[in-house]
């Protein structure tokens, strides 16, 4: 009996410890169960953001390449999800720049255009801001800008050139600014002063009355001057007397000392 009972009680241990270690194992087996179903659950919902997110890349793309004018986007299909996603948002951030850009110089030309059809009195460039502007249109726009740029650097060459003129014309006429529009031109600041085709003109005319005032007095005095010698020549007027009369070869307004008033004082001398 005292051997069977020792039987009996090593083999009631061995069981013990078989169960002990069989327990161990279909713990660890169930802990690798559990990591490896949340691993599957993770990579599946990381599958699923990227399958999202490709749809919504993939819609975004589609609006950005019809608003930029350009071909659609192919993507490689032989490519990962990952690869592909990666891919497509780059694809995205490149012409979500690319619209900034044109919108930004869009802008940049629009203040530019105004400020010089404030100066030149034109109308502005037409173009749809609501819209991305193509690089055509970009370029078209430039383009436009560039020319009123060199219209009013020719414009306002003319109306100092020509104001320069008028100014020196007035004083030698000893002619006062009395209308609106010779005020502007002789007296107001000159970057006050509207570039437009229409006030070009009128300075131009202004000009041309002037010359032609100027050259009838000057025709005026010719006749006057022809008179006074033949009666000189009449009344045998010596050659000493002649020379220091005020209308001689040496004297008249060539030679005399005279003030020149400012034409917007005419009160004041200049």
């Amino acid at each position: 009996m005292r051997r069977g009972e020792v039987l009996a009680a090593e083999a009631a241990s061995c069981l013990n410890r078989a169960m002990a270690a069989l327990r161990d194992i279909w713990e660890e087996i169930k802990h690798i169960k559990s990591l490896l179903d949340m691993m599957v659950a993770e990579e599946e919902s990381l599958k699923e953001r990227l399958l999202k997110s490709i749809a919504l890349c993939r819609k975004e793309l589609d609006t950005l390449c019809r608003e930029l004018q350009l071909s659609p986007f192919e993507t490689e299909e032989e490519s990962t999800i990952l690869q592909m996603e990666k891919n497509l948002r780059t694809r995205v951030e490149v012409l979500q720049k690319q619209k900034r850009d044109r919108k930004q110089e869009l802008k940049a030309l629009q203040d530019q255009d105004r400020d010089l059809c404030d100066i030149l009195c034109t109308a502005l460039f037409s173009i749809d801001s609501s819209s991305v502007p193509s690089l055509e249109d970009l370029d078209r726009y430039r383009r436009h800008v560039a020319s009123l740029n060199t219209l009013k650097e020719q414009r306002w060459e003319e109306f100092v050139s020509n104001k320069r003129q008028i100014i020196l014309l007035m004083e030698e006429l000893d002619h006062t600014p009395d209308t609106s529009f010779e005020r502007d031109v002789v007296c107001e600041d000159e970057e006050s002063f509207c570039l437009s085709e229409d006030n070009i003109m009128a300075l131009q005319n202004l000009l041309k009355q002037l010359e032609a005032r100027r050259a009838l007095n000057e025709a005026v005095c010719e006749q006057l001057r022809a008179r006074i010698v033949a009666l000189w020549e009449r009344l045998q007027i010596p050659e000493e007397e002649r020379k220091s009369s005020a209308v001689g070869p040496s004297g008249g307004a060539e030679a005399a000392e005279y003030e020149i008033c400012d034409p917007c004082n005419p009160g004041r001398a200049g």
